[in-house]
């Protein structure tokens, strides 16, 4: 079952055409922004509201 709240690495990398740990490195990167910001986040997962802002176009694509 897909969860529509997160992302997960294997997600992104798949999306973006990138390696599982550049993925994850991407996935750490925008969790510690969502964290500056004052979110709880979960390691390896990230926001799905949030990655398709990170990344411009990928809201609309779906």
């Amino acid at each position: 079952m897909k969860n529509d709240l997160f992302v997960t690495a294997g997600e992104v990398a798949q999306d973006l055409g990138v390696s599982k740990p550049f993925a994850y490195k991407l996935v750490r990167q925008m969790n510690e922004e969502l964290e500056a910001k004052g979110f709880i986040t979960i390691a390896g997962r990230v926001s799905r509201k949030y990655y398709e802002e990170k990344f411009y176009g990928m809201a609309q694509a779906n």
